[in-house]
């Protein structure tokens, strides 16, 4: 895996990279669909190759390892060639997952007991197997097991999950170094930088993962509950320990406006739910603003979705239409929807990194934040 870092922003730390893998290549910063069970709800592959334009996308270990299981992955030769997609993967470790299930899960320094949530199982995650079961779904970029700790965790709390998480990922490393890859392609795997809210910690994180010499790294742990400045607060501590050379990825983060806020703060990477859960309620990220198809003064606008997009969905259909289909609780509603916001949220990243290249990135940035928050 390479990393080459081609433009800097002059006015803050923006930057525009290409990160190059046995999958292909990407292009930062870069957005990542989610695609928890082996696939982005309700969009091809074929739409997201062309119409949203995706370079990379998420698969969940934890829900992967429940359902298919390992087995079948291992018999179909990992993840890529079960779902068929042939681009970058990346795999999360099943650390956040496991936080949410904070009343059926039990943490140890062995590693974390839990209830599966579909049929009440009883399972282990340790760093070890963790690490294994990345190696059988095959990711191109594997996440080290963690615990994320809520926003709001009192310092005390904060402090001894980090010292668990950092226990854990020199066990990951050391179990990454012991074992090969499964399917011929290289995999690398990024630390996640934990400490909730509290810089002192945030920064021994950040100074703890440098020793692994990691192709790049993650920041965890935000948008878990804390107010918006605290995560930006958050990211600049971490950002400024972190190597340059290497991409920075914030987990699980998050609206068009955080996104933009992020990468100003010098984040290559980002992933999140909301564009297709929102989607799926009827909520659409436009150039303009946030639309709430529900409402009825889209009742009778036969307009284009999003007439500032290229993708053939905003074109084809219509406000009315799409509005028609989602009061009447179609499946194309929400196909729709879902293909408008990732292809929104690519489109979003490919122009900030044409700004940074331009060294126009903070103006635009000023002038996008408001327009992007208001209500259509």
């Amino acid at each position: 895996m390479d990393f080459i870092l081609e433009h800097t922003d002059k006015y803050s730390k923006a930057r525009a990279g290409v990160l190059t893998t046995d999958h292909g290549t990407i292009h930062t910063p870069i957005f990542m669909p989610v695609g928890t069970a082996a696939t982005v709800k309700g969009v091809f592959h074929r739409d997201l190759e062309q119409e949203v334009q995706a370079e990379i996308i998420l698969g969940n270990t934890y829900h992967l390892y429940l359902r298919p299981g390992l087995d079948i992955l291992s018999k179909a030769g990992g993840l890529h060639k079960f779902s068929s997609w042939d681009r970058p993967i990346l795999t999360d470790s099943g650390g956040f997952q496991v936080f949410s299930l904070a009343d059926n899960r039990k943490l140890s320094d062995e590693g974390c007991r839990f209830s599966s949530h579909i049929d009440g199982s009883k399972h282990l995650f340790t760093p070890e197997n963790v690490i294994d079961t990345q190696r059988i779904i095959g990711a191109d970029i594997m996440m080290a097991f963690d615990e994320c700790p809520p926003g709001t965790a009192e310092k005390a709390y904060a402090a001894k999950s980090l010292d668990l998480t950092c226990r854990w990922l020199e066990r990951c490393f050391k179990r990454y170094n012991e074992t090969q890859p499964l399917y011929g392609h290289y995999q690398a795997l990024f630390p996640i930088v934990q400490g909730c809210t509290y810089a002192d910690l945030r920064i021994k994180a950040a100074q703890f993962v440098k020793q692994f010499g990691a192709d790049g790294y993650a920041i965890g742990g935000l948008a878990v509950g804390e107010p918006a400045p605290v995560m930006y607060e958050m990211i600049e501590v971490v950002n400024a320990e972190l190597p340059e050379d290497k991409p920075r990825y914030l987990m699980g983060v998050g609206t068009p406006v955080n996104i933009l806020e992020a990468i100003e703060r010098g984040v290559d990477m980002f992933d999140c739910v909301m564009p297709t859960r929102n989607g799926r309620n009827g909520m659409l990220f436009t150039w303009n603003g946030i639309i709430n198809i529900r409402n009825k003064k889209w009742e009778d606008d036969f307009s284009p979705i999003d007439e500032e997009s290229a993708c053939f969905v905003d074109q084809v259909y219509s406000k009315a239409y799409l509005r028609h289909l989602t009061i009447a609780g179609e499946m194309l509603a929400a196909q729709i929807a879902s293909m408008h916001n990732l292809a929104f949220y690519l489109q979003l990243v490919r122009e900030a990194r044409r700004q940074i290249e331009k060294g126009t990135y903070k103006e635009w940035k000023e002038k996008m934040v408001p327009q992007l928050s208001q209500r259509l």
